[in-house]
C-alpha cells in the first residue's frame, strides 16, 4: 500500500440535500472494483491512476484534529469517491478506526460501499447510533451477480451486499441499497428493478433510493462504452449510447417514467422509503433534540 498526504479529512459539503451529510470523508483514494460506469474516474478529480488504491498518511491522526476543532459534530459521508471497504481495509482497517473516533467525537456517519465487509463494523454501527444519526448505502444495481460481474468486474457480488444489509438490519443499523446507476438498455427493465426492491425489501432495507440513468464525462465517457463494448460484443452498446446521448452528462434511461411508476409503487407496498427526504427524517429524526450541526 502507498501513502499519499493529505491535509485535512474532513471536507464541509456545500449541501446536506444528499443524505443530509454536511461534511466528507475520504481515507483511501482511487478504487480497485473497476465499475465501468464511475463517475470518480472523471478527468475533473485528477485521478488519472484511478484503479490503485491508496491510501491517505497519518489519516487517523489528521481525523482525530479534525474532529477536535469542529464546534458542534459533524454528520459525515464516506465513500463518495473511494471504497471505505476496498479489499485492503480488511488489514489495514482505516476505515474500522475513523469509525471508532466518529463514535468518540460524537458525530454520525453515513457509508456507500459495494462491500460485505461493512458488516464486521456493525458493533461501531450500533455504538454510533446510540447518539447521532447511522445510514449505510450498499449499492445494488442488479440481483443477477453474472450480469453484475461484467459491470462491476472486481467487486463483491451483490448477493454478498444483500447478505450484508440483512446482518445490519438485524442488528438494528438504519440501513438500505441505492439503486444506481441504473443503465440504459442494460438494467433498465422492470424485472431488474423489481428484483432489487424485492430483495432489498426481504434482506430488511429501510430504504430504496434510484436513479434510472447514468452520467457520463470526460475521462470517464470512453472508458464506459469502451468497457460496454468488451461486456457486451454483440449489442452495440458503445455505438447506441453516442447516438442517443452524445456528450450530454446526465443520461436518462428511455424508460424512466414507466420505471419511477413501478418502482415507487412497489416501494410502498412494501413500506420501503425511495423519497431523500424521507430517508433522512426517518434516520435523523430521534436526534434532533440535540440541535447538531447538520439539523441548524
Amino acid at each position: 500500500m502507498d501513502y499519499i498526504p493529505a491535509k485535512h479529512l474532513l471536507h464541509r459539503n456545500k449541501s446536506t440535500e444528499w443524505f443530509g451529510t454536511d461534511h466528507t470523508m475520504n481515507l483511501y483514494r482511487g478504487c480497485c472494483h473497476g465499475c465501468l460506469y464511475c463517475d470518480s474516474r472523471s478527468s475533473c478529480y485528477q485521478n488519472p491512476d484511478f484503479d490503485r488504491v491508496t491510501a491517505k498518511a497519518d489519516a487517523l491522526r489528521i481525523l482525530r484534529d479534525d474532529l477536535a476543532r469542529k464546534a458542534k459534530p459533524a454528520f459525515i459521508t464516506m465513500g463518495s469517491m473511494s471504497d471505505p471497504y476496498n479489499p485492503f481495509e480488511r488489514e489495514l482497517q482505516l476505515t474500522r478506526h475513523a469509525l471508532e473516533l466518529i463514535d468518540a467525537y460524537q458525530c454520525g456517519v453515513a457509508v456507500a460501499t459495494k462491500s460485505g465487509l461493512i458488516a464486521r463494523d456493525i458493533d461501531l454501527y450500533q455504538s454510533i447510533q446510540e447518539h447521532s444519526p447511522v445510514i449505510c448505502k450498499l449499492t445494488v444495481t442488479t440481483t443477477d451477480d453474472v450480469l453484475a460481474a461484467k459491470l462491476e468486474p472486481h467487486a463483491p457480488p451483490p448477493s454478498q451486499r444483500l447478505e450484508a444489509l440483512e446482518q445490519l438490519s438485524r442488528a438494528g443499523v438504519f440501513a438500505g441499497v441505492l439503486l444506481m446507476p441504473v443503465l440504459p438498455f442494460v438494467e433498465d427493465f422492470r424485472e431488474n428493478v423489481l428484483s432489487v426492491v424485492d430483495c432489498a425489501a426481504r434482506a430488511g432495507a429501510k430504504f430504496v433510493y434510484a436513479a434510472f440513468g447514468v452520467t457520463m464525462r470526460d475521462g470517464q465517457r470512453d472508458y464506459f462504452l469502451s468497457g460496454l463494448d468488451r461486456a457486451f460484443p454483440e449489442q452495440g452498446l458503445g455505438e447506441r449510447y453516442r447516438k442517443r446521448y452524445g456528450t450530454r452528462y446526465y443520461c436518462p434511461s428511455p424508460q424512466t417514467r414507466e420505471l419511477w411508476e413501478l418502482f415507487s409503487r412497489r416501494c410502498l407496498e412494501l413500506g420501503v422509503l425511495y423519497e431523500m427526504r424521507h430517508i433522512i427524517s426517518a434516520a435523523t429524526r430521534s436526534y434532533k433534540d440535540r440541535q447538531l450541526s447538520f439539523f441548524d
